[in-house]
């Protein structure tokens, strides 16, 4: 297990560094399926960043540098363990479309909360919903 949390880092810091060092204008961050409890501070950097993909993680709390990046239209986090989200960081962010939730244990208040203050699609399974096996 260690070594797959080694190699998934090292993916990760790889994917990061190409990823500011590229300067795209279409900047999407792929970390889906790396073991991922939390995100390395440099994230914070990525200021043009577009879509970021951190699904078939382990994040039990959700990435809160995420709500920091004024570019960001797509975040996935389908498939961790999320149980909160703050609504209100999110729904304040300029160009947010679309963020993907399904299959989090996301709590009651998230679900009534939600959908009022956002302007975005905030995609939720049914409540207790499981992934599908692989």
């Amino acid at each position: 297990m260690l070594k797959k949390m080694g190699e998934a880092v090292a993916r990760v810091a790889r994917k990061v560094n190409e990823t500011v060092e590229s300067g795209s204008d279409t900047l999407e961050l792929r970390l889906e399926g790396n073991f991922l409890h939390r995100l390395p501070s440099e994230v914070s950097a990525l200021q043009h960043l577009k879509a970021i993909d951190l699904s078939r993680n382990q994040f039990q709390d959700f990435p809160e540098q995420l709500t920091t990046l004024p570019a960001l239209e797509t975040i996935n986090l389908e498939e961790n363990e999320i149980v909160d989200v703050p609504v209100e960081k999110l729904a304040a962010m300029p160009a947010l479309r679309s963020i993907n939730l399904r299959f989090n244990p996301l709590n009651a208040e998230v679900r009534v909360i939600a959908p009022p203050l956002i302007k975005f699609d905030m995609l939720m399974s049914p409540d207790g919903a499981r992934a599908p096996l692989p």
